[in-house]
C-alpha cells in the first residue's frame, strides 16, 4: 500500500477564492500577456534607456526653469510662489508632450508584433477569452507608459516647497497624461486586432497621432482668431494640450460662462470622460472582432481581372506575379529605391491625394484671402500652419522612409543579395538617398508651391485688391512700419533650405537603418536624433532673430521651420534688426543666412555619407545575418 497523505486540521484550510475575483485579476494584474510583456520589456535596455532619458529631461528642464526664473540672490515669498508656478507648468507641457511621444514607441510594439497572422493563430488557440486578450494587450504596454508618470511625481511634489502649485492641479495635470496615453493605447491595440495593420503602419500610426494634435490646436487657434474670444473652444476637449492650458492658464485660456455649454465650463472633466469613453468602446469592439478575424475579415472575396483604378495607374492586379514593365535609371538602387514606393495602390493614391490636397488647400487659402474671407492675420496664421504642418509630415516621412531603407532589406534577407552584385557601397548609399529624395520632391512641392504662389501673389500687388499685398504691424512695440503679408524671397529661401534639410533627415535616417538590426528601432533612434538636432536648432534660431541685430536675422534661417515663420512674421522673428536697422537689412540678412544654412547642411549630409561609406563593410558585416 501506498503512504498515506497526511490530513491537514480543517482550521488550516484557507478559503477560496471568489470567481468575480479571479476573473478580474486575469483581466490585467494576472494576465498571461500582461505579465509576459511586462517581464520582457523590463529586462530590455532600450526601454530603461527611455526612461532614464525621460526622467533626465524632466530633471533638466525643472532646475532650468528655476535658474531662469528664480536665480537671484534675493526673493520674496512671492516671487518663489511665481518661479514654483511657471517651473510646474513649463514640466507639465513638457510631460504631456513626452507622453504623447513616447505612449506611440511603446504601443508600435502592439502593432507590429501581434499584426501578423501566425501570431494570431497560436494566440487564439488558448484558453484566454477575447477581453483577456485585447486587455492583457493593452495593460501590458501601458504599464510602462503608466511607471513614466508616477516616477516624475516627486519632481512635482518638489515644485510645492516653491508655493503657488496647487495639489489639486497636479494631479489633474497627471489624469491628464494618464488618459491621453489610455487613448492612443486603445487605438494601437484596435489597429491591431484589425490584422489590416502591420510594420509599415507603425509610422502612420505615429504621424496621425502627431497631425491630430498639430490640426486641432490650428482650428483652435483659427476659430479664437476669427472670434475674437480668447477662451476654449471645442477643439479644447479633444486636445490634452489645450485641455491643460485650460487647466493651468485660466486667465489667458478662460473657460465658457455659466450659461455656455458643458464641457466647454469643465473641459478637464470633459476630456477625461471623452477620451475614457473611447477607449472603452474601441476595446469593447476589438474583444468582439478579435476571434471574427478582425476587420479584414470583412473585405471577402475579391473579383478577378484588374480593377480600373489599378489600371490608370499602369498596375497589375492585387497578388499577380507579373507587373508591367518598366524603365530602370542609371542607378538601379535609386530607381528601385523611387519605384518600390509607388509599388501599390494604396501608396500612389496616399502620396498623390496629399499632393492634390495641399495645392488646392494652398489655392484656396490666396483665394479667401483676396476676396476678403480672410484677414491678414488670420490668412497669415493659415499661411504659417499650413505650410509647417506640411513640412512636418514630409520630415516624418522622410525619416521612416530612410530608417528603414536599409534595416528593412536586412530583415528579408534582400541586403545579403544585393552584396553579391558588382555594386559598390558609394553607388548603394548614393541611390538610396537619390531615390528618396526624388520621392519626396512632389510632396515638398505642395508647401514650396503655395509660398511661391502667395508670393507671386505679393509681387503682383494683391492682383489690383487695395492694401492687399502689405499689412501694418508694430516692431517691439515701437514706430508702425509696412510689411508685405509674405516676405517674396520665401519662394527661393525656403526650397534653398528646406530641400538640403530633407536631405540630411534622410542621410540620419540611412545612418541608423544602417546600423541598426530591425526597422522599430531604426525608425525610434532617427526620429530621435533629428528631433534633438532640429529642436535644439530651430529654439536657438527663434531666439536669436528675436534679440539679436543682423546675426539674429542671419541665425533664423538655420532652420526652415524658423525661416518659413520669418517670412510670415518678420515683425516678430526679425523684431531686433528691423527695430535697430531697417526691414531691408533683416531681409538682406536672412538671404544670407539661407545661403550659409543651406551649404552647412549639404556639408553634414556629405560628411556622413563619406563616413558611412567608409564604414560600410564593417557595419554589414558586424550585422551579417541578422534578421
Amino acid at each position: 500500500m501506498g503512504r498515506r497523505t497526511p490530513r491537514v486540521p480543517s482550521q488550516y484550510y484557507l478559503p477560496a477564492m471568489p470567481a468575480i475575483l479571479r476573473w478580474f485579476l486575469r483581466l490585467a494584474p494576472t494576465n498571461p500577456i500582461a505579465v509576459r510583456l511586462v517581464q520582457n520589456g523590463s529586462r530590455r535596455t532600450r526601454h530603461m534607456y527611455i526612461r532614464s532619458a525621460y526622467l533626465a529631461v524632466l530633471v533638466i528642464v525643472l532646475l532650468w526653469r528655476l535658474l531662469l526664473t528664480g536665480g537671484s540672490a534675493e526673493l520674496s515669498y512671492r516671487d518663489l510662489a511665481e518661479a514654483g508656478a511657471s517651473s510646474f507648468i513649463a514640466i507639465a507641457y513638457l510631460q504631456v508632450g513626452l507622453i504623447c511621444v513616447i505612449a506611440p514607441v511603446f504601443m508600435a510594439g502592439a502593432i507590429a508584433q501581434e499584426a501578423s497572422p501566425r501570431t494570431w493563430e497560436v494566440l487564439l488557440t488558448t484558453p484566454l477569452t477575447a477581453a483577456e486578450i485585447v486587455l492583457g494587450n493593452l495593460f501590458g504596454r501601458l504599464f510602462f507608459i503608466l511607471a513614466l508618470l508616477f516616477a516624475s511625481l516627486p519632481l512635482f511634489a518638489l515644485v510645492q516647497y516653491f508655493g503657488g502649485v496647487p495639489g489639486g492641479s497636479i494631479f489633474a495635470s497627471y489624469l491628464i497624461a494618464g488618459c491621453a496615453a489610455v487613448l492612443v493605447g486603445t487605438i494601437a491595440i484596435a489597429l491591431a486586432v484589425s490584422r489590416m495593420a502591420g510594420r509599415r503602419a507603425v509610422f502612420t500610426f505615429y504621424v496621425s497621432v502627431v497631425s491630430y494634435l498639430a490640426v486641432t490646436m490650428a482650428i483652435d487657434a483659427m476659430i479664437r482668431l476669427r472670434s475674437g474670444y480668447p477662451g476654449v473652444t471645442w477643439m479644447t476637449v479633444i486636445n490634452p494640450f489645450l485641455t491643460l492650458r485650460a487647466l493651468l492658464e485660466p486667465s489667458n485660456y478662460p473657460r465658457a460662462d455659466e450659461a455656455g455649454p458643458w464641457m466647454l465650463r469643465h473641459p478637464v472633466t470633459a476630456w477625461c470622460y471623452l477620451s475614457v469613453g473611447v477607449s472603452l468602446v474601441l476595446m469593447v469592439l476589438s474583444a468582439i472582432t478579435v476571434r471574427l478575424g478582425g476587420l479584414a475579415s470583412l473585405a471577402g472575396n475579391r473579383k478577378a481581372g484588374v480593377p480600373w483604378y489599378r489600371k490608370m495607374f499602369g498596375l497589375g492586379a492585387a497578388g499577380a506575379e507579373h507587373r508591367p514593365p518598366r524603365t530602370v535609371w542609371s542607378n538601379p538602387i535609386a530607381w528601385r529605391e523611387a519605384a518600390a514606393r509607388n509599388s501599390t495602390f494604396g501608396r500612389i493614391l496616399a502620396r498623390w491625394s496629399f499632393v492634390a490636397m495641399g495645392a488646392a488647400l494652398g489655392v484656396a487659402l490666396v483665394i479667401a484671402y483676396h476676396i476678403g474671407t480672410f484677414g491678414a492675420s488670420d490668412f497669415q496664421l493659415s499661411l504659417a500652419f499650413t505650410v509647417l504642418g506640411e513640412l512636418v509630415i514630409i520630415a516624418l516621412i522622410a525619416i521612416n522612409m530612410s530608417a528603414t531603407a536599409v534595416s528593412r532589406e536586412r530583415e528579408d534577407g534582400t541586403l545579403d543579395l544585393l552584396l553579391t552584385t558588382p555594386i559598390t557601397p558609394g553607388s548603394y548609399l548614393t541611390g538610396k538617398m537619390r531615390g528618396l529624395v526624388a520621392y519626396l520632391l512632389p510632396m515638398l512641392a505642395v508647401p514650396m508651391g503655395t509660398l511661391a504662389l502667395t508670393a507671386v501673389y505679393v509681387l503682383t500687388g494683391g492682383l489690383g485688391r487695395e492694401d492687399g499685398a502689405m499689412v501694418s504691424a508694430s516692431v517691439n512695440g515701437g514706430a508702425t512700419v509696412s510689411i508685405p503679408v509674405l516676405l517674396p524671397e520665401a519662394a527661393l529661401l525656403a526650397p534653398l533650405v528646406t530641400i538640403p534639410f530633407i536631405m540630411f533627415c534622410v542621410i540620419i535616417g540611412l545612418q541608423w537603418s544602417l546600423k541598426s538590426k530591425g526597422t522599430i528601432a531604426s525608425v525610434i533612434g532617427a526620429v530621435g536624433v533629428v528631433g534633438v538636432i532640429s529642436g535644439v536648432i530651430g529654439l536657438c534660431a527663434w531666439k536669436s532673430g528675436e534679440g539679436l541685430a543682423i546675426i539674429g536675422a542671419v541665425l533664423t534661417a538655420a532652420s526652415p521651420a524658423t525661416l518659413v515663420f520669418a517670412c510670415i512674421h518678420p515683425d516678430s522673428a526679425l523684431a531686433e534688426t528691423i527695430s535697430s536697422t531697417s526691414l531691408a537689412q533683416a531681409r538682406i540678412s536672412l538671404i544670407v543666412g539661407g545661403a550659409i544654412a543651406a551649404g552647412v547642411y549639404i556639408g553634414v549630409v556629405y560628411g556622413v555619407h563619406a563616413s558611412m561609406v567608409k564604414n560600410f563593410d564593417f557595419t554589414v558585416r558586424k550585422l551579417a545575418g541578422v534578421k
